[in-house]
């Protein structure tokens, strides 16, 4: 099949997953579905309430949320400042930024019929602030102070602190307006069944606790900011890129996105006409090492600077990913406001006699052994070759010996939270698209990492003063500091910022909106138009 690739302007702005599913390419369309291939896999095993919004903290969770829960904000068609959604108007009242109200759209109602008030977005609030997922998705909201209403349809934030980017986390799914008559004010919602006021209804088929497929019927009491360009998408899980890719090409599918695997989108941009187009997207996905300070490996600060005195990005880019990666040298991602490259400024192109120099100077013995671990299944199939590459840098130096094991994502995260991986590998697309949502989730207290390392002049100075700021550019020398100290601290090293790619035949209209750069999934974009 030939194919054509649509590159598309480039635009400003979870744990990341790409997972491995159940599902096949005999899976087709109902009717005149557009069907969605992804290769997400959702287990009721691995999380009891994958997809209550006061738990669900990936990006393939909130792709599915996202459809089906409305916010008060979300983000707008290409990106940029939030706009309101479930809400009618809403704003900061104070010169503070402590003090947010909304007003909520007349007429609002569940996909049941229900009526939504201000009191029923004050209780998903608090709901999810006082059931503390263990998946630390409430932490999104830990500026949330009281919630107040007035009346029917307004409701007010009282935050603890000033926090110019509340708007952003209004956007979130943790932040989703859910029926007190679905979801227990004590106790998360398991299984798969979910309900909210979103542009469509879902219904989950599921096989052996799997999710396999998510079919999404536009919802006629739907009330919001969205046009939805079609009645009904499918989204379907596959056991691995391959499959995904090969339903693509039989007509099983319409579209795939997440994940193709680096071959796939080579092979996709290499012709110029066909009948599939590969769109590029900007994106903001990250890839970084994270490491347990408190292990006795890496427990020396010398250790963890000496890992990114050696480490190569471009060798590793160049050698795993091509053209789809970039070597990434902060936490913050290039296109968001604030970004700097610390970790360059810090310690320059790639040098053992540099890293030799630092492990001597602290009494350092060598080679330093431990092991690095990684995600077998949620990442993508690059990874065990990514970790490979970096393995092989660190013990060409001589300064390590370093073993590599990989593990399926649902044990691989709860080992990590224990704190039983001394130097692991993770991936991070940002809840919303502010420098923020890359250094709160690792550097706060309650990060999303579980990690030991808390620094209190992040925590308690910089983080606060860099919420104080609406205009972003004036919280740049803040958040410029804050890249400072991880680069001279090293609790994790950056690696590489992603691009993000759709591939769909060419009668499905909307694609070069179907992802926005924080990856998320719009399904209310797609529709069917005339091949060719």
């Amino acid at each position: 099949m030939n194919r054509k690739t649509l590159v598309l302007p480039a635009v400003v702005g979870l744990l990341a997953p790409v997972l491995a599913a159940c599902g096949g390419s005999d899976s087709g369309s109902d009717g005149d579905a557009i069907v969605v291939g992804t290769t997400d896999r959702f287990t009721a095993e691995a999380a009891p309430a994958p997809l209550d919004p006061a738990y669900a903290y990936d990006v393939g969770l909130w792709n599915i949320l996202r459809q089906t829960t409305q916010t008060l904000m979300i983000q707008p068609r290409g990106d940029g400042e939030p706009v309101p959604e479930a809400a009618e108007q809403c704003g900061f009242t104070d010169t503070g930024n402590e003090r947010y109200s909304c007003t909520l759209r007349d007429g609002l109602k569940f996909a049941n019929g229900d009526a939504i008030t201000a009191e029923d977005v004050k209780y998903s609030i608090e709901r999810a602030l006082a059931l503390k997922a263990d998946s630390k998705v409430y932490t999104l909201l830990s500026t949330v102070d009281t919630v107040e209403t007035q009346g029917e349809r307004e409701v007010i934030f009282h935050l603890n602190t000033a926090d110019a980017t509340f708007p952003y986390k209004l956007t979130t799914p943790v932040a989703g307006i859910v029926n007190k008559d679905d979801y227990a004010k004590d106790k998360l919602r398991e299984g798969f069944e979910l309900d909210g006021s979103g542009p469509y209804t879902m219904k989950a088929e599921v096989e052996d606790g799997v999710l396999t497929k998510s079919v999404f019927t536009k919802n006629p009491s739907y009330k919001g900011s969205l046009k939805v360009g079609n009645e009904k998408v499918e989204m379907v899980s596959f056991a691995d890129a391959e499959a995904m890719g090969e339903a693509l090409d039989k007509g099983d599918i319409d579209l795939m996105t997440r994940a193709m695997t680096p071959e796939q989108i080579q092979t996709l941009s290499k012709s110029t006409d066909g009948d599939v187009d590969l769109i590029e997207v900007s994106g903001l996905e990250i890839r970084y090492l994270a490491f347990n300070t408190d292990a006795q490996t890496v427990k020396d600060k010398a250790v963890r600077k000496a890992v990114a005195q050696l480490i190569n990005r471009s060798s590793l880019v160049s050698a795993v990913y091509g053209s789809q990666a970039e070597p990434l040298y902060s936490t913050v991602p290039a296109g968001i406001t604030g970004h700097s490259n610390s970790f360059f400024n810090k310690y320059g192109d790639p040098s053992v006699t540099k890293a030799k120099a630092v492990l001597e100077d602290a009494g350092v013995s060598t080679p330093v052994k431990f092991t690095m671990d990684y995600t077998t299944d949620h990442y993508g199939a690059a990874t065990k070759q990514e970790f490979e590459h970096l393995q092989k840098q660190l013990n060409d130096s001589g300064l390590f010996d370093v073993d590599i094991k990989g593990t399926p994502w649902e044990k691989f995260r709860e080992a990590e939270l224990n704190g039983e991986y001394d130097v692991f590998g993770m991936g991070w697309f940002p809840d919303f698209p502010d420098a923020d949502s890359f250094i709160a989730p690792f550097l706060d207290k309650g990060n999303t990492l579980n990690s030991p390392y808390l620094n209190p002049e992040i925590i308690n100075t910089l983080i606060p003063e860099s919420r104080r700021e609406a205009d972003r550019l004036s919280a740049v020398d803040t958040l410029t500091e804050i890249q400072k100290i991880t680069a001279d601290d090293v609790p994790m090293i950056p690696l590489w910022q992603g691009k993000q790619y759709v591939a769909a035949r060419d009668d499905i209209t909307g694609t070069a909106y179907v992802l926005n750069s924080s990856s998320t999934l719009q399904l209310w974009e797609l529709g069917r138009g005339v091949s060719g």
